[in-house]
């Protein structure tokens, strides 16, 4: 997906959606702190459950600021269906390679996703 789309969506779409991500099937809000700033994040996100934690698709690739952040503090905490847990250990994959660890409800769904990547984390 193009790069001005992101822009758009983390300035207008982002703040509608953390009104409901939390509580929406295929949605969570990732809560993070910045690599940089030290500051705390919430992003809305498409999050399917997997055997040990959550799969997202990377819709506008890898190089998200989200993604380093989590990187760079080993973790976070991720808000579904109303329940928050934390997160680790970011593992960015294939979407196809990631499709084998949804769980089978939603691996239909997520496969057939057009996007190319999806990171994988370990629920805690």
């Amino acid at each position: 997906m193009p790069q001005w789309l992101a822009r758009f969506n983390r300035r207008v779409t982002n703040p509608i959606q953390l009104l409901w991500a939390g509580w929406a099937p295929t949605y969570g809000i990732l809560s993070h702190v910045g690599r940089k700033s030290g500051r705390s994040y919430r992003t809305p996100l498409m999050v399917f459950p997997t055997g040990t934690g959550v799969a997202i698709l990377l819709t506008y690739g890898p190089n998200r600021d989200w993604l380093k952040n989590l990187t760079a503090a080993g973790g976070g905490r991720m808000k579904r269906y109303g329940k928050t847990f934390e997160v680790r250990d970011p593992t960015v994959m294939p979407r196809a390679q990631a499709a084998r660890y949804v769980t089978s409800r939603w691996q239909p769904l997520f496969a057939r996703l057009p996007f190319e990547q999806a990171v994988l984390l370990t629920r805690v």
